[in-house]
Formats: structure tokens, C-alpha cells, sequence
């Protein structure tokens, strides 16, 4: 299908779909309805043209899919009310409203951050069953009934398809951006299988945070959050070698790096900056926009990307964040001040392959050789994600090479003679 028509299809569908919502209120049966009408113009439209109004269009097909389920299922509809689902309305629907609308409702806080994304994919992002769950490396069937449930709980929610409330906005909209942060780090960072990135993943996560930004340009944390997906996205091209293995960020050729995706994000930082109380993807914005503005890992702004860190564990509790901050601390202070900051999170992650990672880290940093490759082994054997396991084998192995060496050095050179 020409890129044109995919990009068009999956701008219309969240209109269609929030138009359909809205008039009928049968947020499982429009969906479904729309999903067929977004194939039938997959396979009409390349061969016969774009028709003038794509979206009446799309509505019109999708009404005539909602008619034939509700006479299969023997829904309790008169014949006047089938003939008038079958008229356009003349009252084009807005948009923005409707995307919004949509991805609150795909958001629902009642639902699994799994089933959201799932969700948020198919109905808003027009993305097949079938495409979800070969990104996420699962079979159609599982899947698809992981998407039934979704809009079953949806249903039984009660939740009406309106605009959100005052009280219910920061709630709601919060969902989303959760939503979308989770989409673009499972496109940029993979957590199981063999690939590290799944770029359509991250490229949809950009698109539909970009469609949140227009419809809401004065909210700090929605810029935030595009600023930040736009910052880290643009490494992407040095993450991986030839071969697909991982390269950290401090051994990129950062030549390589998207600077056009750096300027727009660090535009968007700047213009975030007193929208309204700071927030957490702001603070995540202005931490990557410090990385991408050194030329050098050796510019590296660490005390202020620490300060960044200590504001934003204070502000959310999380201890991924202190993660995060001890590695700054260490680069920042040594690798000391970073090792006492992981011993706060030791029972919150235990268990979890990134402790170990980043442990096994700055005791490198430390010269501890024999600790270090004991949790770099750890970190290998728990992770899922097979670049990442690899990495951490290799450094594993690196180190073991090493302190060999250096061994093997220290006898030779204790032996009377030997030089």
C-alpha cells in the first residue's frame, strides 16, 4: 500500500471511529466496524484512486460493516433506524476532538497499561491485529482476545464517549501520555526477542504524541513528552553496530544522530519551559536535551543531569529514576556515591536484570573486577531482550579477558628473570 494512502487511513481513523462512537455508542462494534472499513480502502483505494472525501468514505463503509453486524447478531434495531444509519451526517465532526476523544477512551485508567497500548494501536494508531501482535511477539488469537477485553471492560465501565471533565482531565490525560511513553519505549528499547529497537513502534508512539501536541500545544507535559520521544529517537541510527548489536551511548559516533529530530526537540523543551508546573517528561525532555547537546561523551553536563534526577525521583518515587541517578552520581562524583545510591532500591528491584546491569557497571568503574562480572552475568541471564543479553555477555566476557591478562602479566613479571 503507497505510504500516502497508510498515512491518510491512519490520520482518518480515530475521526471515524470517535464519529461512529458518538452517534451509536458502541465502542466494540464501531471499532471492529472501522477496522474492516480501513481494509476495504487498503485494497480498493491504491487501484482505484482516493475518493474526494475519504473520510465520508470510510463512514460510509464503516456504517454499512455496523449494519451488517447488528442484523447478524439480531440487535434490536426497527428498519428506520437502519436507514438512517446509512445517511452521511451533514455536520463534519471535529477532528480533534474525536482523536482525543478516542485515545481517552482507549487510556481508560480501568485498563491494563498491556491492554491500553494493545488497544490504542488498533483503534487510534490503525494498526491491524495481526501487526500488534507480531510487534509484540504474540499470536493473533492471544491478541485479539486481549483486545476484546480491553473494550469489554470499556463497555462495562459505564464511561460515556464525551469530552472529559474538569475533575477528570489531568487523570485521563495523564493515561494517555503513560500510554504512549510505554508504546515508544517497548519501539525503542524491545523486552523480549531478538531485535533491540521496533522502529514502527516508536515511529507510531511520535505520530500519535504529535496528534496530542496539536490538539493540546499550551500543555507543558504533552510537549514534554514529544520533546523527549524526539531527543532519544534520534540517537537511534547509532544504537546498533552492522551486526544489531547494542552500542551504549557513550561509545556512539554521535555524527550519526538525527540533529533535525535534536533541534525540533530541543525547540520543544525550550518551549515547554514555564507552561504551567514542571512535570515529569519535561524533566525527562531536559535530561536527554543535555545529552544531545554534547558533542562529546566527555561534554557530558553530569551535575546537572544529576540535579535533574534528584527532582525527578522527589517527584515520582521511582526507583528506575535512582537507577538513573546513580549513574549520573557516579560519573559526576565517582563510582562510590553511585554504588550507595543502588543500595536504597535493593528490595524494590530486586530481581530485576537492570539493578545487576547497572551495579555490575560502576564496579567496573571501580576497578571490583570479579564483582562486576558477576552481575553482568546476572544481568544476562535476566533480561529477555536478546541484544541486551548479548551486550552484557560480551562485557562479561571483556572483563574476564582482561582480568586474565593482567593476572597472567602479574606472574610472569614476579618470576626472577622474567624480564
Amino acid at each position: 500500500m503507497p505510504s500516502g494512502v497508510e498515512d491518510l487511513l491512519r490520520e482518518l481513523a480515530p475521526q471515524v471511529l470517535g464519529a461512529l462512537v458518538r452517534s451509536h455508542g458502541d465502542f466494540d462494534a464501531a471499532e471492529d466496524a472501522v477496522q474492516e472499513a480501513m481494509l476495504a480502502a487498503a485494497l480498493h483505494w491504491p487501484q482505484e484512486g482516493v475518493p474526494a472525501e475519504p473520510w465520508a468514505w470510510l463512514l460510509q463503509t464503516a456504517k454499512r460493516r455496523l449494519i451488517d453486524h447488528w442484523r447478524s447478531e439480531r440487535a434490536r434495531t426497527d428498519r428506520e433506524s437502519l436507514a438512517s444509519l446509512q445517511e452521511v451526517p451533514t455536520q463534519e465532526v471535529s477532528d480533534q476532538d474525536d482523536t482525543l476523544l478516542v485515545l481517552f477512551m482507549c487510556c481508560h485508567p480501568a485498563l491494563t497499561p498491556a491492554s491500553a497500548i494493545a488497544l490504542t494501536l488498533r483503534a487510534v494508531g490503525g494498526l491491524t491485529t495481526a501487526e500488534i501482535a507480531s510487534a509484540f511477539l504474540v499470536d493473533e488469537a492471544t491478541m485479539a482476545q486481549r483486545i476484546t477485553r480491553a473494550k469489554q471492560r470499556i463497555k462495562s465501565s459505564g464511561v460515556p464517549f464525551r469530552t472529559p471533565t474538569r475533575d477528570e482531565w489531568a487523570e485521563r490525560l495523564r493515561a494517555v501520555l503513560h500510554v504512549l511513553y510505554l508504546i515508544f519505549n517497548e519501539g525503542y528499547t524491545s523486552s523480549i526477542g531478538s531485535e533491540l529497537q521496533r522502529t514502527e513502534l516508536s515511529e507510531e508512539a511520535i505520530r500519535l504524541t504529535r496528534t496530542v501536541q496539536r490538539m493540546l500545544p499550551d500543555d507543558g507535559e504533552v510537549t514534554g513528552l514529544l520533546a523527549l520521544m524526539l531527543l532519544i529517537d534520534a540517537r537511534r541510527p547509532a544504537r546498533t553496530n552492522a551486526a544489531g548489536e547494542l552500542i551504549p551511548l557513550a561509545e556512539q559516533d554521535r555524527a550519526l544522530w538525527d540533529q533535525g529530530s535534536i533541534a525540533e526537540g530541543l525547540a520543544l523543551v525550550d518551549s515547554a519551559v514555564g507552561k504551567r508546573a514542571v512535570g515529569e517528561y519535561q524533566l525527562q525532555a531536559a535530561i536527554a536535551a543535555l545529552h544531545d547537546r554534547a558533542p562529546q561523551a566527555d561534554d557530558t553536563d553530569w551535575p546537572q543531569i544529576l540535579a535533574l534526577y534528584g527532582l525527578l525521583e522527589h517527584m515520582t518515587g521511582n526507583p528506575i529514576v535512582t537507577l538513573n541517578r546513580a549513574v549520573a552520581a557516579a560519573m559526576a562524583h565517582g563510582p562510590a556515591e553511585g554504588l550507595a545510591l543502588l543500595d536504597t532500591v535493593d528490595e524494590r528491584l530486586n530481581g530485576h536484570y537492570r539493578l545487576d546491569a547497572v551495579r555490575a557497571h560502576l564496579l567496573e568503574m571501580a576497578g571490583d573486577t570479579e564483582a562486576a562480572l558477576a552481575h553482568y552475568r546476572a544481568a544476562a541471564q535476566r533480561t529477555t531482550s536478546l541484544p541486551e543479553q548479548r551486550y552484557l555477555a560480551t562485557r562479561a566476557a571483556r572483563l574476564r579477558m582482561e582480568s586474565k591478562f593482567r593476572r597472567g602479566g602479574e606472574s610472569i613479571s614476579s618470576e626472577p628473570g622474567a624480564l
